[in-house]
């Protein structure tokens, strides 16, 4: 390599950079790597042979005006592909574009042979059950915007979803991350919204998958040697909805990949929609700049839906179903059953069933059973109020105290335990903890529980308050 092609090239991306966002030009610029000058015809190196179409196809001009500023207008650009595998080895052979293919600046017209080529170049990554070209949206059509209930815990993420749905792509809600406990509901949102653009835009290529199908392709693919393919399959998708994202935790690689998939789809304007167990300041061993893009749409919330939300759940399900219920079972129902929509009409279902096989009305003994049989398996979730009250009393001050303003070490101590608690026994945010727990933010219930973690640790008599508070908020 010369030092003269290097210092062109330099140059030449001097004048790029002034010229895209810094997004397109980390993608698409950075991993050039120059290769030769010979007499006006600069050889740079590209990853990929999609590589080398996109720049054709969107920054021909571009780099016409920043070689012909440097080099003159008998400037050539000479592409050459180097596949690199996944472990960072290059493959034995390099391809150079073949003369006729090379990118004359001198014309206006360089990049027509390589428009409207069969699209199967850019869609080489045949995934088992998803036909090359006609790919299955993998949506179901039962989740859907009619069952999916609005009430006050969803409200935001509901409409958020349905302008996505109206305008894919074209909403400042790009991604959108749909984010919250099990059970409820970010699965059915999720598939809603793909449901809707597939019936409003049928042209347009959706595709649901769960992260973990997503990393068990994406080392299929490490495997075949066809990373760049994989690559290039999720590129042409216009609309990618993309379940639990969170499990992408401490898994670099498949980071990695979907980082690059994101940055196209993003820059091209199609639409990612994501759903998460938690909010991105929440997620661990999730590189920094995936959660930065995660952070530039919306991020919205579903919480545990209310009373007036759990009946009409209950009622709806019961008018789908075809089957009648006394007003007194429905409310005994709401009352019991709060945190989890499916664990809610998994009950409905048993006490139809019961009521059905056995030939028995529906009635609130009955439903009494089935709910004490319900909540005895499943592990109760305390709520936010319930620990500020418990840790309150525990030291003998009330709420108002507790989230108070002020700088006294014991009830700094008690709102820090607080904190730590509903961290740990709830399923809230770190930011829906702290507007719950005195209005503060996410980071000082981060700090909280860090202090108490060290306080537990080091200090014999904060060791007994974590225990006793625990005993209390566990039985």
């Amino acid at each position: 390599m010369t030092k003269s092609a290097q210092a062109v090239w330099d140059n030449c991306l001097s004048f790029i950079k002034d010229n895209i966002t810094p997004q397109a030009y980390k993608t698409w610029f950075e991993p050039i790597k120059v290769v030769k000058l010979t007499d006006a015809a600069l050889s740079i190196q590209v990853p990929s042979k999609f590589f080398y179409e996109w720049l054709e196809e969107h920054y021909v001009q571009l780099l016409k005006v920043a070689l012909h500023k440097e080099l003159g207008e008998s400037a050539k650009l000479v592409y050459v592909i180097k596949m690199e595998n996944t472990y960072g080895n290059s493959q034995p052979f390099t391809e150079k574009i073949p003369s006729a293919n090379r990118t004359s600046l001198k014309s206006q017209e360089v990049d027509a042979p390589l428009k409207n080529k069969n699209p199967e170049l850019k869609n080489p990554f045949v995934i088992p059950g998803i036909r090359n070209l006609q790919i299955e949206s993998q949506l179901n059509p039962n989740y859907n915007f009619d069952n999916f209930l609005e009430g006050d815990s969803n409200r935001l993420a509901r409409s958020a979803g349905m302008a996505v749905a109206n305008k894919p792509g074209g909403t400042s809600f790009n991604p959108l991350l749909i984010f919250g406990g099990v059970g409820l509901g970010k699965t059915h949102l999720a598939h809603a919204i793909g449901v809707q653009i597939k019936d409003k835009y049928p042209e347009k290529t959706v595709l649901y998958i769960s992260a973990e199908k997503f990393t068990q392709q994406y080392i299929e693919s490490v495997k075949k040697n066809n990373r760049n393919d994989f690559i290039h399959f999720y590129q042409v998708i216009d609309i990618l909805i993309v379940d639990d994202i969170q499990l992408l935790s401490g898994k670099a690689g498949t980071q990695d990949v979907f980082f690059h998939i994101f940055n196209h789809l993003h820059q091209n304007g199609k639409q990612v929609i994501l759903t998460s167990d938690k909010a991105p300041v929440d997620m661990q061993d999730i590189e920094q700049r995936l959660l930065s893009r995660f952070k530039w749409g919306l991020s919205a919330e579903l919480q545990h839906p209310g009373f007036e939300t759990r009946i009409s759940i209950i009622k709806h399900k019961l008018y789908q179903d075809g089957v009648e219920m006394p007003e007194e079972i429905v409310e005994f129902l709401a009352n019991n059953i709060k945190t989890n929509i499916r664990e809610l009409e998994g009950a409905i279902i048993s006490l139809i069933a019961h009521s059905s096989f056995n030939k028995k009305e529906i009635t609130l003994d009955l439903a009494k059973k089935i709910v004490d049989n319900y909540v005895k398996h499943t592990k109760r979730e305390v709520s936010i109020d319930y620990i500020q009250k418990i840790v309150s009393d525990y030291f003998q001050m009330d709420v108002d105290t507790l989230q108070s303003k002020t700088r006294k070490r014991h009830i700094v101590q008690a709102r820090q335990l607080a904190m730590f608690f509903a961290k740990k026994l709830t399923k809230a945010s770190l930011a829906s903890i702290g507007s719950q727990i005195g209005q503060r933010d996410h980071a000082t219930v981060l700090h909280a529980c860090k202090t108490v973690d060290n306080l537990a640790s080091t200090d014999k008599q904060f060791r007994k308050y974590v225990e006793d508070l625990n005993k209390k908020l566990t039985v």
